[in-house]
């Protein structure tokens, strides 16, 4: 992805020639790490089927979305992050952070979702099955707009590997190594990132198109 950039901005590079300038300054590729898993179920709320089932490559924007809750540290306590990811693209078209992990936090993210997007009706979300998403309040949005829920297997991370991979992406490429005094400095820096990442960051998944770009494109050709 670095010599994808590097030839944006007019270098004629390769692989090799990018390693070694790598190695000459002294940089690493750093892993991503695990992080916990911020699921609540409830007994007795509802769960939906998996209807999903790992299918990440939709045909057009609005068919699918998926979502899901993450936490972020600040020397202030937690800050959660819920996110709405259209799948077609991997564009983050809804988000929103508290320091509760509440049904608000993700009927907040799903609501901008709706008011970006305006889907039709045959929409699909997934999601995990937290207590958020399990909730009369969020069945009860998704039911108002006609949007079908589908939900991973129980503990099954990779039912929803793609929001996953957001988050990956996030802590580190962007949070590693950063202490956070405030959340609203947290806040700030989280809005700057999902920016990026729609706009300017190139993804291997969309042929090294931004996401928004990837959309664009595919608008023009009668695609979405």
């Amino acid at each position: 992805m670095l010599m994808k950039n590097l030839r944006m901005e007019g270098f004629v590079v390769g692989r090799y020639k990018v390693r070694r300038l790598m190695k000459r300054l002294h940089l690493k590729v750093i892993q991503r790490r695990a992080y916990k898993v911020t699921t609540q179920q409830r007994p007795g709320r509802l769960v939906a089927d998996n209807i999903l089932d790992q299918q990440f490559d939709p045909q057009r924007m609005n068919q699918v979305w998926a979502g899901d809750v993450t936490y972020l540290r600040t020397a202030e306590g937690w800050m959660y992050l819920a996110i709405v990811m259209d799948l077609y693209s991997r564009r983050i078209i809804g988000w929103a952070m508290n320091k509760h992990m509440t049904v608000d936090l993700v009927n907040r993210a799903l609501n901008m979702a709706i008011h970006l997007r305006q889907p039709r009706h045959d929409l699909l979300f997934h999601s995990d099955r937290g207590s958020q998403y399990t909730s009369q309040a969020f069945q009860g949005l998704l039911k108002q707009h006609k949007i079908t829920p589908s939900m991973s297997g129980k503990g099954a991370c990779w039912d929803n590997a793609v929001v996953e991979r957001f988050f990956g992406s996030l802590k580190n490429e962007w949070l590693l190594n950063m202490f956070y005094l405030q959340r609203d400095d947290m806040a700030h820096d989280v809005e700057t990132y999902i920016k990026y990442y729609n706009q300017d960051r190139l993804h291997t998944a969309n042929n090294c198109c931004s996401l928004i770009e990837y959309e664009s494109l595919n608008k023009v050709s009668g695609l979405c």
